[in-house]
């Protein structure tokens, strides 16, 4: 439990950013009916029918200390398509960085073993050697800021609309991560150690003596 919140109280450092990643299933909603746009008399009329269109899995990645959030949206979740979307931290933007300090809960597809499945064993192994893990413990996913920023997009994005391709999905949220990132928007973590101790019980293993 305590490896996130000190994790979190980190100098910036460039060559060892601290990134947060986590992931949110969408549904997929096609309209069955252009809507009316509005007129001068009229508001925007919107069908209540809809047609789902299918599911997708948004992955959001943040570095706290920089201001900075990237979503992305893929048709599924699988070990596979979560290595893919890892990986291009180090071989991207990250490529001059020695070390990535990823924080992300407990979830199966959260392995060193999933890059393996995606990658030949040597770019895995490269991948691998340059990220250290940092997971959120069990009922605390929440200590994870990068949830914190997709219930921020989800707000200001995609609740109220309906969206039925993977494309557009993509395109809304790509927008939005570059809106954000445009005004700096930085996280002011206020949870040390010391406080959850006292506030986070549920949290820890119970001992008996």
């Amino acid at each position: 439990m305590e490896d996130v919140p000190e994790a979190y109280e980190r100098l910036y450092k460039p060559d060892h950013p601290l990134i947060c990643m986590d992931e949110q299933p969408v549904q997929l909603i096609k309209e069955t009916r252009e809507p009316v746009p509005a007129t001068e008399n009229h508001p925007k009329r919107v069908d209540y029918e809809y047609e789902r269109n299918g599911t997708a899995s948004i992955f959001m990645f943040t570095e706290p200390l920089s201001g900075w959030r990237e979503a992305t949206a893929r048709p599924q979740r699988t070990k596979a398509d979560r290595a893919v979307e890892v990986a291009r931290l180090p071989e991207g933007r990250y490529a001059e960085s020695e070390k990535i300090t990823l924080v992300c809960d407990n979830l199966n597809t959260h392995t060193k073993g999933a890059f393996y499945e995606a990658f030949s064993p040597d770019r895995a192994r490269a991948s691998v050697r340059r990220i250290e893990f940092c997971y959120t413990p069990k009922h605390g996913s929440w200590l994870n800021i990068a949830e914190n920023e997709l219930s921020s997009m989800t707000r200001q994005c995609l609740s109220g609309r309906r969206i039925g391709e993977l494309e557009t999905l993509q395109k809304e949220i790509a927008a939005w991560s570059t809106g954000v990132n445009n005004s700096q928007r930085g996280v002011d973590w206020q949870m040390k150690i010391t406080d959850a101790r006292c506030k986070l019980k549920s949290v820890y293993p119970k001992i008996e003596i």
